[in-house]
């Protein structure tokens, strides 16, 4: 089916990817310098919504756009009356007014009379603009950035909205031009209307109910066990808090905020603000856990490096949709995260196998107080095994959980329950497997690996994520720097390439980790000549 978001090669009317927020200005002005550049004259175009600006990203670019171009149109949908009030029929008037060619023109002429003024009576002349424009509009700070400000306007009223893009689109006047729309999301359907958040992202729906078709589980997530194992660690310990980058229900912090509603914080789409805001917080002797997805998270790689790890401060992050997420497609999966965490020093990396070990491994990240910790678990129903008191885990360990002497399968996170699976298929056939669920990424279990590398001859690594530079690789590292004698190896799991969109049982089964797909490739690894690796 059709990608969820723009894509270049899906459409000639997908003129830019998207997926992640904050991104339409700083591409806008990319087209519109080429367009300068090669003395064309269409108009460029950039939709932001609010939500969007409190991303750094956005005023980066608007800060460069007046001294790169003469020439964009920026459309501000505020959907959530965050930036300015409502507004009524002389905020329209007063917005056909400032966009029309004659206003503009005006003022143009106006700005450069002004400039022959004496200084004082110069400044006073900005002070008065900028004075009645703020008290009208609230669009002063879009301004001082360098954009001509036009709005509030009702986004969803066509006879207020079309004069407006009309004058804008038909003035030649110098200097990038912002649009404020004002408007419902939702607007006109009472299902979206009444339930904003849920329609953020939609499945398949009753039309006149509004009721989606969901799937059902009888067992919860591990987003859900995710949160209600950190408010019992916030329970005994009030020295723990909460940050997400306004993504509360689908992090689960929606349920810690109702809880502890100082001690949850909602940055905004502001991901390297998080990172170092929970740097601080950790600096002053509280624990912090930031629950960011994957993919989004790697948004604030430099601030995990430098303002978290290079000085060793306890920030717990909570890696959500690590793995493959399913219908989001390519710019969501999270399946590049160990490749860039396991590098850091002094990071500790973990991964559980069902509810009970991701309950293990919040009590560990709580009671670790060196250096940051990951937790990462995937989109998906967890297993529903009975369920233990959480424990404190040895760091660096894993366990075996199956014996055998032909081959060692190590598995991570949600890839134990399938190799376990595919050694029982293995078993029919004469295969003896160990398996091994690893537990940590980083610090690997090198003497466990090796003394199974040592009794079983041939390892096998399984993980929901990119071979390359993953967790396989961290095995073979790690076995390379003990010294251990070079035994051959095989390393499953995601190719080097972007996945794209399909249910997560249809993208499993595509790239190979299905519990039959893990047996068949096991199989023609012991049958075949293998390189060495150590």
């Amino acid at each position: 089916g059709l990608s969820g978001f723009t894509k270049r090669a899906e459409s000639e009317y997908d003129p830019f990817g998207a997926a992640h927020a904050a991104t339409s200005i700083s591409a806008a002005l990319g087209f519109a310098v080429a367009r300068d550049r090669d003395k064309r004259d269409n108009h460029v175009v950039a939709v932001i919504g609010d939500g969007s600006m409190s991303a750094g990203m956005a005023y980066e670019a608007m800060n460069n756009a007046a001294a790169a171009t003469k020439r964009l149109i920026v459309i501000l949908n505020d959907n959530d009356m965050s930036i300015a009030p409502a507004v009524g029929a002389m905020s329209a008037y007063l917005s056909r007014l400032l966009s029309s060619k004659s206003f503009m023109s005006l003022r143009h002429i106006a700005k450069e009379v002004v400039r022959h003024f004496p200084k004082p009576l110069e400044d006073a002349a900005r002070r008065a603009e900028e004075y009645a424009r703020g008290f009208v509009t609230g669009g002063t700070l879009f301004e001082e950035l360098g954009f001509y400000y036009v709005g509030p306007i009702d986004g969803h009223n066509l006879d207020h909205l079309l004069p407006v893009l009309k004058n804008v689109r038909d003035s030649r006047e110098p200097g990038p031009v912002l649009i404020h729309c004002v408007t419902h999301k939702g607007h006109g359907y009472p299902p979206a209307e009444n339930s904003e958040d849920k329609w953020h992202s939609v499945a398949k729906f009753d039309i006149v109910s509004g009721a989606q078709v969901k799937s059902k589980s009888t067992a919860p997530s591990y987003t859900s066990v995710f949160a209600k194992s950190l408010i019992k660690e916030a329970e005994a310990d009030d020295r723990v808090v909460a940050i997400t980058a306004a993504m509360p229900s689908g992090t689960g912090l929606n349920l810690f905020g109702e809880k502890f509603p100082r001690r949850c914080f909602d940055v905004g789409i502001a991901e390297q603000h998080a990172v170092t805001f929970a740097a601080g917080l950790a600096a002053e002797g509280m624990k912090p856990f930031a629950a960011i997805y994957s993919t989004f998270l790697q948004r604030a790689y430099d601030q995990i490096i430098h303002d978290v790890a290079l000085q060793g401060l306890h920030v717990v992050f909570c890696v959500d949709r690590a793995g493959l997420v399913g219908e989001d497609g390519a710019t969501h999966h999270g399946v590049f995260d160990i490749g860039y965490f396991r590098q850091i020093p002094g990071i500790v990396i973990m991964q559980p196998r069902d509810e009970n070990e991701l309950g293990h491994m919040m009590a560990t990240a709580v009671a670790h107080h060196e250096g940051p910790v990951v937790v990462r678990y995937p989109r998906a129903p967890i297993t529903g095994v009975a369920r233990v008191p959480p424990k404190v885990l040895e760091i660096g360990k894993g366990e075996l959980l199956r014996h055998g002497k032909d081959v060692a399968i190590i598995a991570l996170g949600t890839m134990v329950q399938p190799a376990l699976d595919a050694a029982t298929e293995l078993a029919k056939d004469g295969i003896d497997a160990s398996v091994f669920d690893a537990r940590f990424v980083h610090p690997i279990d090198t003497d466990s690996i090796t003394d199974l590398a040592k009794k079983c001859g041939r390892l096998v690594t399984v993980e929901e994520h990119q071979v390359a530079a993953g967790f396989g690789s961290a095995v073979a590292e790690a076995l390379e720097a003990s010294g251990a004698p070079t035994v051959p190896m095989r390393r499953i799991g995601l190719p080097h390439e972007f996945v794209h969109h399909g249910t997560r049982a249809q993208l499993l089964e595509l790239v190979g980790l299905t519990p039959a797909c893990i047996a068949t490739e096991v199989k023609a690894f012991l049958t075949s000549e293998q390189p060495q690796y150590s």
